[in-house]
């Protein structure tokens, strides 16, 4: 899936397949149990914390946003680190 025209920035976002053939996005969670959605500005920044075998797509900011709202996810952290999840830039919602 490519970037929505428009889209100011596009993320390598993680996703698994289920067992229908679907694609899901991968989140992640803060220390305080809060969901978050993740992305990525490099396929070698999601394979270094994610691992070598993580499925991605291209996603645009809007569409991620979109994506992750009904599931009630506001918050995407860019390029996070696994010891940290605070470590990544926190991207609010586009307006």
């Amino acid at each position: 899936m490519d970037a929505e025209p428009g889209d100011q920035h596009a993320f390598l976002v993680p996703v698994s397949t289920t067992p229908s053939g679907t694609l899901a996005l991968r989140t992640g969670r803060l220390p305080s149990g809060e969901r978050i959605g993740l992305a990525f500005t490099s396929e070698q920044s999601l394979r270094d914390v994610l691992g070598p075998w993580q499925q991605w797509i291209h996603l645009g900011e809007h569409a991620l946003h979109s994506m992750l709202a009904p599931v009630g996810v506001a918050q995407v952290r860019i390029d996070p680190h696994p010891a940290a999840v605070g470590a990544g830039r926190e991207h609010q919602p586009a307006a």
